[in-house]
């Protein structure tokens, strides 16, 4: 009985030692992903033609959060309606560092 008793002891500590580090590494590499990211992609037309020059509207919606797309203009399909409540949508809401984000509509 003992033969078979100390190798699961031996494997369920290992588990648990794992475990463990995996738990703590969870705290230690978390990132915090940015909230805005999907309403962005919701408010655009949702066509992912990649007229905007970016891999579909998840890809500008990403660009435009992140700074990197500096108008929604490059989005062709979309109408003025939804441009203004892009623009509105990220001049009013704080992300997770607390900034906003101003695009030219």
């Amino acid at each position: 009985m003992n033969e078979i008793l100390i190798p699961m002891g031996i494997v369920g500590l290992i588990g648990a030692i794992l475990g463990l580090v995996l738990a703590v590494a969870s705290q230690v590499f978390y990132v915090m992903e940015d909230h805005r990211l999907a309403r962005v992609a919701e408010l655009l037309p949702g066509y992912n033609c990649g007229a905007c020059g970016y891999p579909g509207c998840s890809g500008l919606a990403e660009a435009l959060v992140n700074k990197e797309a500096k108008s929604v203009k490059l989005c062709k399909p979309s109408n003025q309606e939804q441009r203004n409540a892009i623009v509105d949508y990220l001049g009013n809401t704080a992300g997770p560092g607390g900034d906003t984000i101003q695009v030219v509509g």
